[in-house]
């Protein structure tokens, strides 16, 4: 998520970082556990379960979990892991620009040993792996370890099917009937895509588009500095035009732009939009607050689309109980946990797979597998740089409000990619 997905917020993170009453305990008797999933998400509800194996197996130990918001750990970690509040683990944001970013400020855990000697390193895919290693730039896919995720994600499309049945529209397989679809939905009055401006959902979009041109060496140019990267090429330019066009012809509102990622889903979840573009994050939640008949597809006509590793467990360099940290890791990585998490809508890492008995849960891997066989993730369009994700949101809600053409966009984007990409 890229990017990705923004919990309710319950504390404030700011307020934490400055009020020094509540710092970390050293006596082996608190773990501090921060994450900004969901209760009722497929992470949530796996974790809370984890908690319990873990306090079950440390006789005397108490976990001190505080759900946080996606936003606020994303803006204020560094500073937060530079006082002394910084909790023992906490869930983060996978990438150059956040994970990347935390491990060159030398803020993070360095995790090699571990990995190697808990087996963290065998129960990874190498296209998993990816977001967990960071060279000595903050650049990932190589260098040590500083984070372990244990769940994958990916974007698809969700689909309403009761909405398309009403009005008699058939649900989309290939990228020209989806385009077709939706014109259909706006000549009913109906605009067709649920979109969130203020937040990641719109970027995502745009990324797909332009993930739809594009291939491999692309990703690599783009994400991983291998080679010059061209916001004009013909994968970016076809993606803002496009975007563009699609607002222009109702497919997005335009009221959109000042929207949050939770009011998207939930205008979803509440059956106002027909179609919804966003991650395997949403999959728990849906399943268990969608009341119509649903169900979601790899975005038609493209081999790649956005998904990675999940978000990553690290443990901050000044966490006090560094040991109780690793071992709840481990915890999440066992087979009771990830067969949970599976269960319950995620995407497992080391899960027996013929343990699985939900059936969209059992179709929502198999997508996995044909992303990840075909080396199909590509990311998140926030990650090559610091700061880019603000970049992205205020110039792709500019795209919206139609006070930006695209080839101002893709200008303004490319000076700050230009601008933040390391000298190596």
């Amino acid at each position: 998520m890229t990017a990705a997905v923004a919990a309710a917020v319950t504390g404030a993170l700011l307020a934490t970082a400055c009020g020094g009453s509540d710092s970390g305990s050293s006596d082996g008797r608190t773990l501090r556990l921060w994450h900004y999933e969901g209760p009722d998400s497929a992470m949530g509800v796996a974790w809370k379960e984890a908690i319990k194996e873990f306090e079950a197996q440390h006789p005397g130990v108490r976990v001190k979990f505080e759900e946080k918001g996606f936003e606020q750990i994303q803006k204020t970690a560094p500073m937060v892991l530079n006082s002394n509040d910084a909790p023992d683990i906490m869930e983060y944001n996978k990438g150059n620009a956040t994970a990347g970013l935390l491990s060159e400020q030398g803020l993070l855990t360095d995790l090699t040993a571990e990995a190697t000697e808990r087996g963290w390193d065998k129960k990874l895919s190498s296209g998993v792996k990816t977001t967990s290693r960071y060279d000595a730039n903050g650049v990932m896919g190589s260098g040590k370890w500083y984070g372990v995720p244990n769940y994958a994600e990916y974007t698809m499309v969700f689909y309403n099917k009761d909405l398309f049945e009403k009005y008699g529209i058939a649900e989309p397989t290939t990228y020209d009937e989806l385009v077709s679809a939706m014109d259909e939905f706006v000549a009913k009055g109906i605009t067709p895509l649920a979109n969130a401006g203020a937040e990641y959902m719109a970027q995502q979009y745009l990324y797909q588009l332009a993930l739809s041109r594009a291939d491999r060496s692309w990703v690599d140019k783009y994400e991983l500095y291998k080679g010059k990267n061209d916001f004009h090429d013909t994968a970016w330019s076809y993606a803002a035009n496009t975007f563009a066009d699609w607002v222009e012809k109702g497919y997005i509102s335009k009221k959109s732009s000042g929207t949050k990622a939770e009011d998207a889903g939930v205008s979803w979840i509440q059956g106002k939009s027909p179609i919804l573009f966003s991650g395997s994050w949403w999959y728990g939640r849906f399943e268990s607050e969608a009341t119509f008949d649903w169900d979601s597809g790899l975005f038609p006509g493209s081999n790649l689309t956005l998904g990675s590793g999940g978000n990553l467990w690290v443990v901050p360099k000044g966490a006090e109980n560094k040991e109780l940290a690793y071992d709840f890791i481990d915890i999440t990585m066992s087979k009771k946990i990830q067969n949970l998490l599976g269960d319950k809508g995620g995407v497992p890492v080391a899960a027996d797979t013929s343990a699985i008995t939900d059936a969209r849960a059992k179709t929502l891997i198999s997508d996995y597998n044909t992303l990840s066989d075909r080396d199909g993730l590509a990311f998140y369009p926030d990650w090559p740089v610091a700061g880019f994700y603000d970049t992205l949101v205020s110039e792709t809600q500019k795209l919206i409000t139609g006070s930006e053409k695209p080839d101002a966009y893709l200008d303004n984007l490319q000076k700050a990619y230009d601008k933040g990409v390391p000298r190596r």
